[in-house]
């Protein structure tokens, strides 16, 4: 091989190395809690739901109205969420959006939770609601807070733990939006103290650092899903 030769291999070696970063692709982002691979299977599928051909479509897809009334608060949460999911509004399906509207009865709570799937980003559009965020581990657990009043924003990482409180008098209530067409939500008392099959008392007893009873108190609060 000539020097000419052994010039131009070496630049297009480092052109790929250079231009590697701009063409690199990953996994898409899961939209639900489990895929288990059928490696026996044919089908091609995708990772969300299949497409509507669009003569059957209609012509409101687009539009949704679910948000324009609020939610019944009289929850043991004394809050209500009216979510905008994919499942809720087809027309989002493959764009990466969502939205939610949740309503808060004075002294209600949308209790601590995750979504796995998403950044959310919010407005509060009524009332006083002290909103909370908790940094992971890595940043030392702290918690960010605020109370935040009509017209005022938040933004909540994909992944951390946040929740929502009524500080105010009057009802409140919040609009988000999330990066995901289905950004999923674990709320952790129903996880931990409601889940199905339950959490062995013991394990729950050894973390929380608390008696057997207080766990199957716990427990029993949850038991129906509420």
């Amino acid at each position: 091989m000539g020097y000419s030769q052994i010039t131009l291999v070496g630049g297009l070696f480092i052109t790929v190395l250079l231009l590697a970063p701009a063409v690199l692709a990953t996994d898409p982002d899961p939209l639900q809690d489990f895929c288990v691979a059928d490696l026996d299977g044919k089908a091609v599928s995708v990772n969300g739901h299949t497409c509507k051909p669009m003569s059957a479509a209609g012509e409101d897809f687009l539009f949704s109205s679910k948000l324009a009334k609020a939610g019944n608060t009289t929850t043991p949460n004394g809050s209500a969420v009216t979510e905008l999911d994919v499942d809720e509004w087809p027309g989002v399906n493959t764009l990466g959006v969502s939205m939610n509207r949740v309503d808060f009865a004075p002294g209600g709570t949308n209790p601590p939770h995750v979504h796995p799937r998403a950044t959310e980003i919010g407005l509060i559009t009524q009332g006083e609601l002290l909103v909370g965020i908790i940094g992971s581990l890595d940043s030392g657990n702290k918690l960010h807070s605020r109370v935040l009043r009509a017209g005022e924003t938040f933004v909540i990482p994909r992944g951390l733990m946040h929740f929502q409180f009524n500080v105010g008098k009057t009802e409140a209530s919040m609009v988000v939006s999330f990066n995901s067409q289905n950004p999923g939500i674990v709320f952790v008392p129903l996880t931990l103290f409601g889940s199905n099959p339950p959490i062995p008392t013991a394990v729950l007893s050894k973390a929380l650092r608390v008696d057997g009873g207080v766990v199957e108190l716990l427990k029993s609060k949850f038991a129906s899903g509420s």
